[in-house]
Order: structure tokens, then sequence, then C-alpha cells
């Protein structure tokens, strides 16, 4: 019975510990600038340029260009590959590339220049890649099209459009005439502000040559570019995770090898480009996230930069930045990919870009952009779970983030909080014990907004924690408050499609519904609030894969 008292009163005192335990503490000063909030989150890309143009593509890539205040770059695969134009998942053509009876280059620009036209028309701009081969120049162009779908092997997407070309001329022909038409279509200026890129991920599956064939292809790529326009800015060579000996390899050969078209010692690079992906898995019948393996490769990548003096201040982007590897496998095959419909994507959107930008800061990388690879699937099943920002036309949770990321403009400041995770902690052991609650924040001339979340690596929903706001240096004796949240009731389709029944089918009536359940949310009011000695408080609470947004203005 003793037993059993004490047991009843240790279990009295750690509720009441939990009732009366202090908010988290967020501090923010506005006056200790980290650097430039620079717009990294405004790069998206996908493996089906052919959805680029297709009714929810065009719609989707208006939303993006609209809420962004910075031109936003997007990046597809299969620009040059051989084909009708028919979309499929993890293919697309554009028949850019085709030869007549006497072995003659015939150029076709139809396709290709609906895809780059979406994109100027709404002031994106192309990370425009140079891949995959034509068929027509292919080493084993047979099979070809590959007909791939999710629980398929993957090895079967692995045809002849990633082989080394037949006759490297040709190919570096092939980019010439590409850059040269586009000059001609969209204006010098235009094209001199976009970045061009060789290939995807040659470590891996999408490469069949060797490494001194696929320098060669980058020379020859190069080569034509620059032909066609001097000042176009070039890159390489998105290597995948576990690609640091083809990287380097590929340095050596741009800064120091003979160039295989000028004999001349290097190549141009004007761009450092590799991927970053996590790691997901199913415990015991949840989602495990695994931002450590991203934020590894990332680490990795910086750290072997800045290892060539050469390379100091070059322009990086992370070409592919992602919680997993594959954007169409959908949870029915991939059942760890059920985090992609909810509030675990958008959370662990915001936690992880807020450690992207501490890892440039620290390394000081000249990081330009990470790429999400996400897009939508057109004529798709409702909420299949494929990585994306839109199901048939319905914006995700996830988007909203980037709606969010496009408010914070000005100087990135510093960030204190007694739960948000150390860096050292996430590259170590990812997110496994306590939430991570934690911020970022930026400070423009007239403005300020706090970005706050609550995320853990397991799909879990505990309830919500409170948590305390400080803010300091504010230059303004009184400012105006706007909040807006991402959370299981706000700025949230998927819970409103669930509630409807999960339709396949939706009305017209429950797509407009929808609709506007997908767009950013507004909570409470606008409140002008007094601002004593440059310090303000606000208290809020966030619940597991929250997300909110506190923007000030004076």
């Amino acid at each position: 019975m003793r037993h059993l008292t004490l047991l009843l009163c240790l279990l009295a005192a750690s509720v009441g510990f939990a009732q009366t335990a202090p908010p988290a503490s967020i501090e923010v000063d506005l006056t200790r600038s980290q650097g430039a909030m620079r717009p990294i989150w405004a790069w998206f890309g996908y493996d089906e340029p052919n959805y680029t143009y297709m009714k929810d593509g065009k719609k989707l890539l208006t939303e993006i260009a609209t809420f962004s205040k910075v031109p936003v770059y997007v990046r597809a695969h299969n620009l040059l590959t051989s084909g009708d134009g028919t979309p499929a998942l993890k293919w697309g053509s554009t028949n850019i590339y085709t030869e007549d009876a006497q072995g003659e280059p015939v150029y076709n620009w139809h396709i290709v220049d609906s895809i780059f036209d979406t994109y100027v028309k709404r002031g994106m701009k192309p990370l425009a890649q140079i891949g995959f081969m034509p068929e027509a120049l292919s080493i084993k162009p047979q099979p070809y099209q590959h007909q791939w779908r999710p629980g398929m092997d993957y090895n079967k997407i692995e045809t002849g459009w990633a082989y080394p070309p037949k006759d490297y001329k040709k190919w570096g022909e092939l980019c010439y005439q590409w850059v040269r038409h586009c000059v001609a279509r969209y204006g010098k200026k235009e094209v001199e502000s976009w970045y061009w890129e060789v290939w995807n991920e040659p470590n891996g599956a999408y490469w069949k040559g060797t490494i001194p064939e696929f320098c060669k292809l980058y020379d020859y790529a190069a080569d034509g570019v620059k032909r066609a326009l001097p000042t176009a800015r070039i890159g390489g060579c998105n290597v995948t995770g576990g690609g640091t000996r083809f990287l380097k390899a590929f340095l050596k050969h741009c800064l120091s090898d003979t160039n295989y078209v000028t004999g001349k010692v290097g190549s141009p690079l004007e761009a450092m480009l590799f991927h970053a992906k996590g790691a997901p898995s199913v415990i015991d019948g949840t989602v495990r996230m695994n931002m450590r393996r991203q934020l590894h490769d990332i680490d990795e990548m910086f750290e072997l930069i800045n290892t060539y003096p050469q390379l100091k201040n070059i322009p990086v982007i992370i070409g592919e930045s992602d919680p997993e590897g594959c954007a169409a496998c959908g949870m029915s095959t991939n059942p760890e990919n059920a985090y992609r419909n909810g509030t675990m994507y958008s959370s662990y959107t915001a936690a992880s870009f807020a450690r992207v930008y501490e890892l440039s800061q620290q390394y000081k990388i000249n990081l330009l952009g990470a790429v999400t690879w996400s897009f939508e699937f057109e004529d798709q099943p409702w909420f299949a779970g494929f990585r994306d920002l839109a199901t048939n036309g319905v914006d995700k949770p996830v988007l909203n983030v980037f709606r969010m990321f496009a408010m914070m403009r000005g100087d990135r400041v510093e960030v204190k909080g007694d739960r948000m995770y150390p860096l050292k902690a996430v590259l170590d052991s990812s997110i496994r014990r306590n939430n991570d609650i934690g911020a970022m924040a930026n400070k423009g001339s007239k403005d300020a907004a706090v970005m706050l979340w609550s995320y853990h690596d397991m799909d879990k929903l505990p309830a919500a924690e409170p948590v305390s706001v400080t803010l300091t240096g504010i230059p303004a004796g009184s400012i105006k408050i706007t909040r807006y949240r991402i959370d299981q009731h706000n700025s949230n389709s998927y819970t409103l499609w669930k509630q409807m029944g999960s339709p396949q089918k939706p009305t017209k009536a429950q797509i407009g519904q929808l609709e506007k359940a997908g767009q950013l949310k507004m909570v409470g009011t606008v409140k002008q609030m007094p601002v004593k000695d440059g310090q303000l408080s606000i208290a809020t609470s966030l619940a597991r894969q929250d997300v909110e947004l506190i923007k000030l203005s004076w």
C-alpha cells in the first residue's frame, strides 16, 4: 500500500510539473545580422518536363511566380530526350534532335520552347539541364523509352537516354544550336541570367559511361554553350549521395586537366551543383524521417568545396534537396513516403531549410539555391502520396512554407531557442528526442518576420506546447503584427479532404473548398502593439508539425 501511495504521489508530481513547465523560449535579436536572407528556397524541379505547360502545371507555376518577390529558377529533366511529348512518371521528351536519312541533324524547338516560354512569361528562369541523350545520338539507343511505374524495379528507367553520344561533335553542336536559338528567342540579357548544367547524377543510374567520358561530354557541351553565348553560365555536375570520388575527378578535370575540345587546361565552371537527400523509414507502423542524412550530404559537399582555393565564392546550387529520393514513388508502394500529404512535409521543410542556411554560413559558401524536387503530377489520383506541391490543382500544406519564405526578406538575424536542436546535434543523430521547437527570422527596412516550427522525426502528434517569443532591437515604438499558421486545421487541404471522406471524384463545390483550404491562412486579426525599449514578447503554442509565421511591420 505504501509503495502504491508513493507511486501515486510521484505520478501526481510529474503531472503537476508538466502542467507548470515553462514555455519553450525563442529569442530574436533584430540588431544581430547573420547575412542576407538569400531566397535559396526559390528553386524547384521535377522529372516530367511536359507537365510544365499542362493545366495544373501552369496553374502551380503561376501561383509560385505570383507569391515570390524574386525570380524563381526551375530545373527539369529530359529536356533533350526523344519522344512525342507525352508525359509519364519519371519521363518526358521534347524531340529536340533527330537525324535525317543521311545522318544530318534535324532540330525541333517546339516542345522545349513551350517549356521555357511557360517559365519566362511568368518571370521565372530555367536552371537549364543539358540532358538526356537523344535517341539518334546514343551509343545504345534501344531500348529507349521506359515503361516504369511505382513498385517496379527502379533500374527499368535506365535505357538509351543514359548513354554517351556516338558523336561528341554533334553533341556539342546540339548544345550550340540550342543556346543560339534561346538567345534569338528570349534575348541575350535574359539568357545571361539563366544557369546551364550538364546531366544529372552521373555517379549513379543516370549515366552509363565512364568518368572520362562524362568529362568529355561536359567539355563539348560547355564549348557549344560558350560559342553561342560567351557570357552564359554553366556548371556541374549534380552528383548524388556517395558521389565524392566522381565529383573530385570532375573538379580536377575542370581545374587542371586538358580540355577535350580546346586542348587547353581546364573547362568552364561557373556553378557547383550536387544533390542532398534524406531517408525516411517505417518504424512499428510509424514514419520516421532522417534529416541527418540530407544535412550530412550538404555538410560533406560544403567541406569538400572549401578544400579548393580556386572555388572560393563559386556559386553553389543544391540541385535537388529533399527528404528522400523518388518523387514519383507514392505511399501505396513506399509507405515511408506517407509524410508527403500533410504537415510532416511542411514542418520538415521549415526545420531543414533553417539548417541549410546555417551550414552555408558556417562554411562561408556562396549558396544560391536549394532545389526542392517537388512539383505536381498531372491527372493522378488525389493525394496519392507523390512528392508534390499540389494535387489536381489543390495546394498541399508544404507549398505554404514557401509562401512564408517569400515574406522573409532583408537580413537573417540571430535566433536562440532553448528547445532548438544545435546544428551539430542534428548532424550527429537527426531529431529523435524532444521536439525541435525552433525559429529563423529576418529584418527588412520596415518589417521583420519570425518563422516558428515544432518538428520531430516521428510522425506522431502529441499535444501543443506553449512558446514564448521575445524580440529585441525593434526600431519603432509601435508595430503591426500579422500571423499565419500551417497546422492540422489551417492552410491544410489534406485535412479537409479526409474530412470529406477522401473523395477521388470531388464535386466542383468541394474542389473550391479544397482550393481555399490550400492557401496560406492568416489566423486571428491584425494587431497594433506598443513596443517598449525596442522589446516585445509574444506568446503562442505549437503542436508537433505546426509552422507559424509572425510578420511585423512598422
